[in-house]
């Protein structure tokens, strides 16, 4: 199988890259594709150096599948030529998202939903991603009203240079600014830009992805999204209101069962999910689980998982293996 790899270079796409070798994905021929300025460098997979070729050049390779973690604008443009030519495109960016004839997947939640027909294959936003996983088997035993969510997102979600400012800023050093403010020893309440009603892109991509996912717009959500001074790893703290009543150990019982989560909930032995635990793992990892005695079939959750991994490039990967089991490609 050839797989080309768009954003090969970049944060996510090393991961891309890593996973593929690591998962043992069918890979016959890898293609890295970058922007310009990045053609020609070498890049290593299983042992072997890779020229990083351009986009047009991928192109004419035709290749069975190609992964896109390159921006958005990158997408728009060059994801309907590689549909074109018959390569599914599975692309990590927000550009076809809300994209009403695009599948957005959780592979956990709902790759059942692929069919032959579907050649451009939407990532969700790394936060929703992780929060999914934990809150699909929970919407269908009990139904979700609404959510409160809170999130603590690491710099790696914004990019390399994003990492670069926080590791200069702690080493003291002169920095580009990535945030407009400094980001170590600081919180920063601003993931994306401001859109109107004074809520980030970030914030309205939880709200509008996570009723896009689970088929069902009657969920009512609100968010803040903060940036938090780490390199790996989201946090979100989220309420949930049911519609029917639970049980806190059959919340406990689901979670437990559901794939790729793993629970971590022993309050006397100090154990619950953190980000220096949960970098470089695939699961999403869920705990202080407990009642929220403040209103009628309430619940409170915190959920951490590795941005780069189930956030962007595991999902990814697990999509295209759902289309190899499917024997869409």
């Amino acid at each position: 199988m050839k797989v080309a790899v768009i954003g090969a270079t970049g944060v996510v796409g090393s991961v891309l890259l890593q996973l593929l070798e690591k998962r043992k994905f069918p890979v016959e021929k890898i293609i890295p594709v970058a922007s310009q300025k990045s053609v020609g460098n070498k890049i290593s997979f299983n042992g072997q150096e890779y020229n990083v070729v351009s986009l047009n050049d991928a192109i004419n390779m035709k290749p069975d599948i190609a992964l896109f973690s390159a921006g958005g604008s990158t997408s728009l443009e060059w994801a309907p030529k590689f549909a074109e030519i018959g390569t599914r495109v599975v692309d990590n960016s927000s550009a076809w998202r809300m994209d009403s004839t695009k599948k957005l997947i959780v592979s956990e939640v709902n790759s059942n939903v692929l069919t032959k027909d579907d050649y451009i294959i939407a990532n969700p936003n790394c936060s929703t991603m992780q929060m999914l996983v934990v809150l699909a088997p929970l919407h269908e035993k009990y139904k979700i009203k609404r959510l409160v969510i809170s999130t603590y997102q690491s710099v790696s979600g914004t990019g390399k240079n994003a990492i670069d400012q926080l590791n200069d800023e702690r080493g003291g050093r002169d920095s580009s600014k990535v945030y407009p403010y400094s980001i170590d020893q600081n919180l920063l309440p601003h993931c994306d830009v401001f859109e109107e009603g004074g809520y980030t892109k970030e914030e309205n991509k939880l709200i509008n992805e996570t009723r896009k996912i689970l088929n069902d717009n009657s969920i009512q959500i609100t968010s803040t999204a903060v940036r938090v001074p780490i390199e790996i790893c989201h946090g979100e703290s989220v309420n949930i209101e049911f519609e029917n009543e639970f049980e806190v150990d059959g919340v406990f019982e689901i979670l437990k069962n559901a794939p790729g989560v793993i629970v971590e909930d022993d309050p006397k032995k100090n154990k619950y999910p953190m980000p220096i635990n949960s970098a470089n793992k695939d699961e999403v990892f869920v705990g202080r689980i407990r009642r929220d005695f403040s209103i009628k079939s309430g619940l409170n959750l915190w959920i951490v998982a590795d941005n780069l991994r189930k956030g962007a490039a595991t999902n990814t990967i697990q999509i295209a293996e759902k289309l190899i089991e499917m024997e869409i490609i």
